[in-house]
């Protein structure tokens, strides 16, 4: 058996629903906090690839404008693809913003940040959404979609974080959602792996905010919705730090799988440690950076996802 992951109306195969919609307000506060205790040099460290922090904290600002129905991406070029159009507009908006004082990014980021958390705050997680590539779900349910968002933002800031040379916040609310939400993309990583109906990978993360994740080998798929049932086919276990890096392509899966303990089917395992939990913007990509971008090529236009005035309280 060798599950696909298209043509599906539903996604109850990611597991259980999610909710990041109350951990924005916070996550933004531990934005601004972070910017507010910037030097002047500090502005211009490398944050991603070739993107100093300047340019990431403009970025998030383009991210927040989005959100909210704050257009900013011109039409395509002649010839121009989906992923080619977001890298491109993505640096344009930063180099339109890179005379912007930290000042005035700061106030920009806080004004728009507190807008987006109260609208989340109110969001219908249930409310159909644009698809979410990296985890096969198209369309996806507003669940995803804000979870998504949440990792995005809460990765940007530790690319911030190291670039000042503080390590990744261990703040354990925030990194379990990002850690829950990165493993919905299991069963998509798994989706050309071949494997009896029934074998199990899971895959622990270990430590204060960790957990374990099991896609089970269905008729049709790969499911996160399976109850684990006796001694899983394969087995990854990974402390969290190299589980978030991991799934945003800060190291790749060969030195993930020689910093886990791996048990069982070994050819599963190695599967499982393909994961990919962003979509990379080459542009950004070099061998020092940090946490490639994760404002994804296939799913930029989410921004538009759900028209938040038509949601209600869920």
């Amino acid at each position: 058996m060798c599950p696909e992951s298209n043509g599906v109306s539903g996604i109850s195969w990611l597991g259980n629903p999610i909710d990041a919609r109350a951990l924005f307000g916070q996550e933004l506060r531990s934005l601004l906090d972070t910017l507010r205790g910037l030097t002047p040099s500090d502005w211009s460290r490398t944050a991603a690839g070739r993107w100093t922090v300047h340019d990431v904290a403009a970025h998030l600002l383009g991210d927040y404008y989005g959100r909210l129905g704050h257009g900013y991406r011109n039409g395509f070029a002649d010839g121009e693809t989906l992923e080619a159009f977001i890298h491109r507009t993505n640096q344009e908006w930063v180099e339109l913003h890179a005379d912007d004082s930290p000042a005035s990014l700061i106030d920009a980021l806080a004004a728009a940040g507190i807008q987006l958390a109260q609208r989340f705050a109110t969001a219908n997680l249930d409310t159909p959404a644009l698809g979410v590539s990296w985890a096969g779900a198209d369309p996806a349910s507003a669940w995803l979609d804000i979870a998504r968002e949440f990792t995005e933002h809460w990765t940007h800031r530790q690319q911030i974080r190291h670039a000042i040379g503080r390590d990744t916040d261990p703040e354990p609310r925030a990194l379990a959602m990002v850690l829950d939400t990165f493993m919905r993309a299991l069963p998509h990583t798994l989706r050309r792996t071949s494997a009896p109906i029934g074998a199990q990978v899971q895959v622990i993360a270990e430590g204060p905010a960790g957990g374990g994740w099991t896609a089970t080998a269905t008729a049709d798929r790969w499911s996160l919705s399976e109850a684990p049932s006796g001694r899983p086919t394969a087995v990854v276990l990974l402390d969290t730090e190299t589980v978030w890096r991991l799934s945003t392509r800060n190291i790749d899966p060969a030195d993930a799988l020689s910093r886990a303990h791996v048990q069982g089917d070994r050819r599963l395992a190695e599967a499982a440690c393909q994961i990919v939990s962003i979509s990379t913007d080459p542009t950004l990509a070099s061998p020092a950076s940090t946490v490639p971008d994760t404002n994804s090529a296939s799913d930029g236009h989410r921004h538009h996802a759900f028209n938040f005035s038509s949601q209600r309280t869920s």
